[in-house]
């Protein structure tokens, strides 16, 4: 197989960290990962917990589309975290993931490389858009607001959120004047 990133070298059959199966290029280092065989893998070493590293990973996200090694078709992009703006490819004609060279120490650092298995379904996806909308809004309010009012303000927040006259505190904190009898 052809390498589907820098179109150079050939894949060549290894194990990845000397675990499981992957094919790697010969010229770039990216790796092949066809999910079969790292679930595989996974079934064996339920227990296996990857290590995390504390070294600054330098890694480039192409923004360029792959072609899947395989079946030639064009891969999609998947984010891994809410946290990166790092993405994989992922080819859903093979069911394989590309890994440029470096990206998996980067999966590693991130804590996502025991999740390589899911980082490609819709629920996985979902989650991060989820998070990551959470965070934007939170970091608009902390801007809008100043940290320590935020902080303040989610613990409020909170408190009116699980009190049992909750209704009756928000009718008294929007009442204008909440001693009046008028409307």
């Amino acid at each position: 197989m052809q390498c589907t990133s820098c179109e150079n070298g050939t894949l060549k059959s290894t194990l990845l960290d000397g675990l499981f199966r992957a094919h790697t290029c010969s010229n770039c280092n990216g790796n092949w990962i066809l999910i079969e065989d790292f679930v595989a893998w996974k079934e064996r070493n339920e227990d296996f917990s990857f290590p995390c590293s504390d070294d600054t990973i330098n890694s480039v996200d192409s923004k360029r589309a792959k072609l899947c090694p395989v079946s030639g078709s064009i891969m999609r992009k998947f984010r891994v975290s809410e946290k990166s703006d790092f993405r994989i490819d992922y080819s859903v004609a093979v069911g394989g993931i590309w890994l440029d060279a470096g990206e998996w120490a980067l999966l590693k650092q991130l804590d996502v490389a025991g999740s390589l298995n899911t980082i490609a379904t819709q629920q996985y996806q979902n989650q991060i858009r989820e998070r990551s909308t959470i965070q934007s809004f939170s970091d608009i309010y902390s801007d809008k607001f100043g940290e320590s009012d935020y902080t303040k303000l989610k613990e409020i927040r909170q408190w009116l959120v699980n009190h049992p006259q909750k209704a009756d505190l928000r009718a008294y904190l929007m009442a204008e004047d909440p001693y009046s009898a008028e409307k």
